[in-house]
């Protein structure tokens, strides 16, 4: 048994070292129980191992997999768990599910061939874009107004993406070729240079995200420029097992990020799964001082704003003569909270004077995961708690720095969220340039 999280380990892909390793971690979490209410995971495998009178080592090969498949990758384990690395114990759980994930995606046992198909097609994110933002209309007709038609049904039966998931849309013009075409405005007073990664989700799908950071960024004495590359995360290819493949894609991304920050450049990330994995996932799986040097220097959104109001000799524009709500509920996504920041999109928003109200439940969708058939009831029972605390808080507004949890928040509760830099935007008085999509950002007004 080896208790390694290093893909480079020559026992990491090995299953019976693994199966080691499963059970090891699994009577650690059995006797500790902190992690109950996180997902399903937990009180799968505490169920399975009471039925053994405890003996975590009668568990089968399939017990331990089923709490392997209901695994999300929420990484809030690392928020709850005391016994992540440094500690002794070594216990990495979400990493360690990653490492089952990557056995048998290399054994080619990783579910029927629809959970392979989902798991492939969806992580061609690019791929993706770059066809269905040529036809937005046509597309977003067809997948993604279509919940649950025979279209969308057919589609479950031959990708294994379930029909009655919303989709989220495709946007008319792609980040990139509105930022290329703008004419940048004049800043006054420059007080940092940021390189926007936009990742596929502002690139293909929410570019609205995209454009009020920069005038925001602006605004506040941010020259702004793209970061080189404007391809995925490699999320889907990670989660998916497909270490080799997210392995390809963040060198890639590693390297032309890198340049930007040898510019003088910060790099900038307006989604939490996306720089989430820049910040820790390009370390851990490329390693190097390249890799290093992009996290050390790679911020959210409002992460790298809040920096700059409490700098030393840099300040934000406190003038909001825009539209402000009275209140606004904000939706603490799981990894932002795992970058282990703060809630650095409340304190951005509460500078407008709108009183927050936090609800901090999971959405349960984690990209490819929450949209595959075989986990829909899952994904829609974790999320069941975070929709009724939304209601519950009554605001008009809601916003949530996650596209995908945005798109669950529209299925639990019918409101449309914005990004939290959408909703300063809006109050600064910088009007929505358009309404391509149908959640993560907002109109002109919020009355």
């Amino acid at each position: 048994m080896t208790t390694t999280y290093d893909p480079k380990d020559p026992q990491y892909f090995d299953e019976g070292d693994l199966r080691g390793e499963l059970t090891r971690v699994y009577d650690l979490c059995h006797g500790c129980r902190l992690c109950f209410n996180l997902c399903t995971s937990f009180p799968t495998m505490f169920e399975f191992v009471d039925s053994y009178d405890g003996d975590v080592h009668r568990m089968t090969a399939a017990e331990q997999d089923q709490v392997v498949d209901e695994c999300f990758q929420c990484k809030i384990c690392y928020v709850k768990c005391p016994y992540i690395p440094p500690h002794e114990w070594n216990l990495d759980f979400p990493r360690l599910m990653l490492r089952a994930e990557a056995v048998r995606h290399r054994k080619k046992d990783d579910g029927p061939v629809t959970e392979r198909i989902a798991k492939h097609a969806m992580a061609k994110t690019d791929l993706l874009g770059k066809v269905n933002t040529k036809v937005p209309a046509l597309v977003n007709k067809v997948l993604t107004d279509g919940a649950n038609t025979p279209v969308r049904k057919l589609m479950e039966k031959a990708t294994g993406i379930s029909a009655t998931r919303v989709l989220p849309p495709y946007a008319k013009q792609r980040f990139t070729t509105w930022f290329k075409k703008r004419t940048p405005a004049f800043v006054k007073k420059r007080q940092a240079r940021a390189a926007i990664f936009p990742t596929c989700f502002v690139e293909y799908m929410e570019p609205q995200i995209g454009k009020d950071l920069v005038k925001v960024y602006e605004l506040n004495g941010v020259e702004c420029s793209l970061a080189g590359t404007t391809s995925c995360c490699g999320a889907p290819q990670l989660h998916g097992g497909d270490v080799a493949g997210f392995v390809e894609t963040a060198k890639k991304n590693v390297s032309a990020l890198a340049e930007s920050v040898r510019q003088g450049k910060d790099v900038v990330v307006p989604q939490p799964t996306c720089g989430y994995v820049v910040k820790r996932d390009y370390v851990q799986y490329v390693g190097g001082p390249e890799a290093e040097l992009v996290a050390a220097n790679t911020y959210d959104a409002a992460e790298y704003l809040i920096k700059l109001h409490r700098g030393d000799g840099t300040a934000l524009d406190t003038e909001f003569t825009g539209d402000v709500p009275d209140s606004v509920t904000y939706h603490v996504s799981c990894h932002l909270q795992a970058q282990n920041i703060g809630l650095k999109s409340r304190d951005l928003m509460k500078l407008t004077g709108t009183k927050i109200t936090l609800v901090n439940k999971c959405s349960g969708i984690d990209g490819t995961w929450g949209y595959r058939a075989a986990n829909i009831d899952i994904a829609r029972k974790v999320a069941k708690p975070m929709g009724e605390a939304i209601t519950a808080a009554g605001n008009d507004v809601v916003t949530g720095d996650c596209h995908l949890a945005n798109g669950a928040i529209v299925e639990e509760t019918g409101q449309r969220p914005m990004h939290p830099i959408s909703m300063v935007a809006r109050a600064y008085g910088i009007p929505a340039e358009d309404g391509d999509g149908r959640w993560g950002s907002a109109g002109g007004t919020f009355s």
